[in-house]
């Protein structure tokens, strides 16, 4: 179990995560748009991952869910490298109703997102805009290169929540264990 913590002036965060889990999760961000996607994260990466947040939401939920991203990236990433003996490469395409959304996703120590689900306005009171936010901080600090591209879709929340589950099942293939690659670069090391 790695426990990860962050304290500034517009947010109180602390993260504990378990890379195999069984999907097990405790969320409290003060967001509960956020709740609900990374509980769905977690039942689908197998992650187990407890969040915390006190976070300044009178002003809105940016600073809370992008400070989200980055403890979560930070816990991922002491996790994850050195990688050894997992596929590396995850890939999902994710159906929800008319939602259809695509991750591919390596486990490459080098931080890249390409983010190409183009919805704007809110689910409920939660800024749409802010899932990209949370998705670019979550790829830097993990050091993870992610595509997610929405194939079609029109509902807001099943585009989002479809997108959520399409990295978690990824991620989960990237980390399926593979004895016989060791290092899965030629380089030697990731």
């Amino acid at each position: 179990m790695i426990k990860k913590s962050r304290k500034t002036q517009e947010t109180s965060i602390t993260v504990e995560l378990e890379l195999y889990g069984s999907g097990q999760s405790n969320i409290d961000t003060g967001v509960g748009f956020l709740d609900h996607m990374l509980e769905s994260f977690t039942k689908h990466s197998l992650i187990d991952l407890s969040v915390s947040c006190d976070g300044d939401t009178h002003i809105d939920d940016h600073h809370s869910v992008e400070d989200i991203g980055i403890v979560i990236s930070q816990a991922l990433n002491e996790a994850l490298y050195p990688l050894s003996g997992v596929e590396r490469f995850g890939s999902a395409g994710i159906v929800m109703d008319e939602a259809l959304v695509q991750c591919d996703l390596d486990l490459s120590n080098r931080a890249y997102l390409h983010y190409d689900i183009e919805i704007d306005g809110k689910v409920g009171s939660f800024d749409v805009e802010l899932v990209e936010e949370f998705f670019r901080a979550l790829v830097v600090g993990s050091s993870i290169s992610a595509h997610l591209v929405m194939l079609r879709g029109r509902n807001k929340h099943h585009i989002i929540e479809a997108s959520f589950k399409a990295f978690a099942v990824a991620l989960r293939r990237a980390l399926s264990p593979n004895s016989r690659v060791g290092v899965p670069s030629t380089k030697g090391l990731l």
